[in-house]
């Protein structure tokens, strides 16, 4: 049995089109894995906190001395990593907000990607010094911009500051398996909610999960 870690960042709900993305992936993943887990992250609602001074002080203490204070301080963090951790597959719907990626997902990225629980960091290495520690696992992220002309070749690609930054942040945790399906265009009446869709079928259709 497979675990699936859907990841919504749409500050929408009902009209968001990043969550229909995640919804159209989670029907066709069902049909083809009905009995895989699924655990849901609402990043867009949930209350996700940027980090503070106190935050990188606890994170930065070896686990054995840390106080009551720091853990109760790395909590959520603790919660978030440990669904990473347990995902065989995460699945990351977002929107684009000016060029880049929600303010509340990248709060969750700083909260996740952390020094010995994600990733290792070999200082003596400068050229090279990340060693990422989510092995085995596949991400697929499913991305919905205002406009076109962000894919490769095309009029806006230098101004895609959201594909290229979450493919890192996963690389770098360890993740060698990526995937993404992109929904431009939809501020123009260009949503090809059809064509998303068929993508996101035939990408479960041609993989299977990561063993």
């Amino acid at each position: 049995m497979g675990k699936l870690l859907i990841i919504n960042a749409s500050a929408r709900k009902e009209r968001s089109l990043s969550r229909h993305l995640t919804e159209v992936f989670v029907k066709n993943w069902k049909e083809k894995y009905p009995d895989d887990r699924i655990t849901y992250r609402d990043v867009g609602q949930d209350n996700i906190p940027h980090v503070t001074e106190k935050w990188i002080a606890a994170a930065f203490t070896p686990a054995e001395l840390r106080g009551a204070e720091d853990k109760e301080t790395l909590k959520l963090s603790n919660q978030l990593v440990a669904e990473l951790k347990d995902a065989d597959v995460i699945v990351l719907g977002t929107p684009m907000y000016n060029w880049s990626v929600p303010s509340a997902l990248k709060a969750y990225i700083d909260q996740v990607l952390r020094v010995n629980e994600t990733v290792l960091v070999d200082k003596n290495n400068p050229e090279n010094p990340y060693k990422g520690l989510l092995d085995d696992k596949k991400v697929y992220l499913l991305m919905v911009r205002g406009n076109a002309g962000y894919d490769p070749g095309e009029f806006y690609e230098h101004m895609d500051f959201q594909t290229n930054y979450l493919k890192t942040v996963f690389s770098i945790m360890g993740v060698e398996h990526i995937e993404h399906v992109s929904l431009n265009g939809v501020d123009f009446g260009e949503k090809k909610l059809e064509v998303a869709g068929e993508q996101i079928k035939n990408l479960i259709c041609q993989e299977e999960i990561v063993a």
